[in-house]
């Protein structure tokens, strides 16, 4: 399934065609900050002014059809914790986070959840039957400590079925750009009980480097916990290589603001 650009008022996003929950992939363009954070920087605690922050959600809000001042957030730390979230955890920006996680989960319709990233892999997921939605922030570790077979087994509590469940993988450091010691593959051959063929390979004339798709990698890994494959769609975008378009934590040495991945059950 392929991923469609699309501009509501200068706000633009992505959606992927095999999502049919209200959902979205951000990318730099739509807000109105200013400097590093040029402009729809979605990010609370990047260093940007909270009011321009408040009004790049605004504008995502009305962009999506969804209501940003009540939405389900998290404080990311690259774990593999996923909450099952429902109305009692709806917040307002710039609200404290009472709980670490890095995937969240629903079957609450209406109640927004919503991820950050700037590389690291975005993973929305969505059984329609079942009227189950999931957020899963995949930075590496995250990916190696298995937090999609987390965020699966929580949607599974919730009434979902691996085979129903639609995945979509938004824009992240490609396999072009993540460059890793051995320590990632190691992990990744760990992660994928040596399901590895063709997901990393050594650098050409770099001594103990190695390039790594991390978005293969956990497309494998939804395969091996009974998604189908054809229920899986990819973004081929690399966040590093369009740093003029997404948000890059490698490209601008941290200097950055945050783009958002989120899903709605109508």
């Amino acid at each position: 399934m392929s991923f469609t650009e699309r501009n509501a008022d200068g706000v633009v996003y992505l959606t992927a065609g095999n999502i049919n929950a209200r959902h979205g992939f951000t990318t730099r363009h739509g807000g109105v900050s200013s400097g590093i954070f040029e402009s729809l920087n979605l990010g609370e605690n990047r260093g940007d002014d909270p009011e321009l922050v408040r009004e790049n959600f605004r504008r995502l809000g009305r962009a999506l059809g969804i209501n940003t001042e009540a939405m389900a957030f998290s404080w990311q730390v690259h774990g593999k914790e996923v909450r099952i979230v429902t109305e009692k955890d709806r917040r307002s920006l710039f609200q404290p986070i009472a709980y670490e996680a890095d995937g969240l989960v629903t079957n609450v319709r209406g109640l927004p959840i919503i991820i950050f990233t700037a590389d690291c892999v975005p993973v929305l997921l969505h059984d329609p039957e079942a009227g189950v939605a999931g957020a899963v922030h995949c930075g590496w570790r995250s990916s190696v400590m298995d937090i999609l077979g987390t965020a699966v087994e929580k949607m599974a509590s919730l009434g979902a079925r691996p085979e129903n469940i639609r995945a979509a993988m938004g824009p992240a450091i490609g396999k072009c750009c993540f460059e890793t010691g051995p320590e990632v593959p190691e992990a990744v051959e760990k992660y994928l009980n040596g399901d590895t063929e063709g997901l990393y390979w050594p650098r050409p004339g770099v001594q103990g480097k190695f390039m790594v798709d991390l978005k293969g990698a956990n497309r494998r890994r939804l395969i091996q916990l009974g998604l189908r494959p054809e229920n899986i769609s990819v973004s081929e975008e690399c966040t590093v290589c369009r740093a003029d378009k997404y948000w890059s934590h490698r490209a601008t040495k941290g200097r950055r603001g945050s783009q958002a991945a989120v899903i709605c059950l109508d």
